[in-house]
């Protein structure tokens, strides 16, 4: 069952959205939502499904990374999505976007995107995304969009506690878990909707909110250069003396 705070928010949300068929399952614990709705889509579970829990023991991010999830220190979601749009490798930045404007919406704060999957304050995390397909091409195909947002200040491993920040510790005051979750929820169920009928507004909402995107310096594989924006499917373009590299995946590293 919901904590209170959480469904009188929904509650809220689903009184002022009817349109938006959102089905939040909550878990105090669970290893990683992200196999949890995996599993829940594998069985037929439609769009808007979304699998929250309070800890994660096993949260993973981008690339196999583990993301730590301490209890009652975060928010810890994974959205279900039933995509009919081949615009499939712009979801990450369209979660983004509705992160971000989520944490906006609901605490006032405002972040960056960091390309493809981060939103910082300065030089610190504050949330991470991670979209994986399941039966891409067929008709069941779905789109796991899974979300983590720091809340509170945590006892973070030391590597994560170097370049991770919070909501709290950057407002400096207590944070409506509530409020928070349903921003992000409809955020999520709205931004999303928006790739069925093309890529423009995403890809401007993207680009506004990341200014790293442009003219930051970048290292990867030996190489480096100088980020020069995203162009229309979502990847990563950098100058470097060779020309311009179009960076789909792997690790980069920020000189920001």
């Amino acid at each position: 069952m919901l904590p209170d705070d959480l469904a009188t928010a929904l509650t809220a949300l689903g009184e002022r959205r009817p349109d938006a068929h959102l089905d939040v399952r909550w878990h105090a614990r669970l290893p990683s939502t992200m196999d949890a709705a995996s599993a829940l889509a594998h069985d037929g579970a439609p769009h808007g499904v979304v699998v929250l829990a309070d800890q994660q023991t096993s949260g993973r991010g981008r690339r196999g990374a583990t993301w730590a999830s301490p209890p009652g220190a975060g928010l810890y979601l994974s959205f279900i999505a039933r995509p009919s749009s081949p615009l499939l490798s712009l979801f990450t930045l369209a979660a983004g976007v509705a992160v971000r404007e989520g944490i906006a919406t609901a605490t006032g704060l405002a972040a960056d995107l960091k390309w493809p999957n981060d939103v910082i304050i300065g030089r610190r995390k504050l949330a991470g995304i991670l979209a994986e397909g399941i039966a891409i091409g067929s008709r069941a195909q779905a789109v796991i969009v899974g979300v983590g947002v720091n809340v509170q200040p945590a006892s973070y491993p030391p590597d994560v506690a170097a370049r991770a920040t919070s909501l709290e510790g950057e407002l400096a005051r207590a944070v409506d878990r509530g409020m928070l979750l349903s921003q992000i929820a409809i955020a999520l169920w709205d931004r999303l909707a928006m790739l069925e009928y093309g890529a423009g507004d995403i890809l401007q909402a993207w680009r506004a909110a990341s200014p790293n995107a442009i003219g930051t310096r970048v290292e990867w594989e030996g190489k480096s250069g100088t980020t020069g924006g995203i162009d229309d499917s979502g990847a990563l373009l950098v100058r470097t003396t060779a020309g311009v590299e179009r960076i789909l995946a792997g690790e980069l590293r920020w000189m920001l």
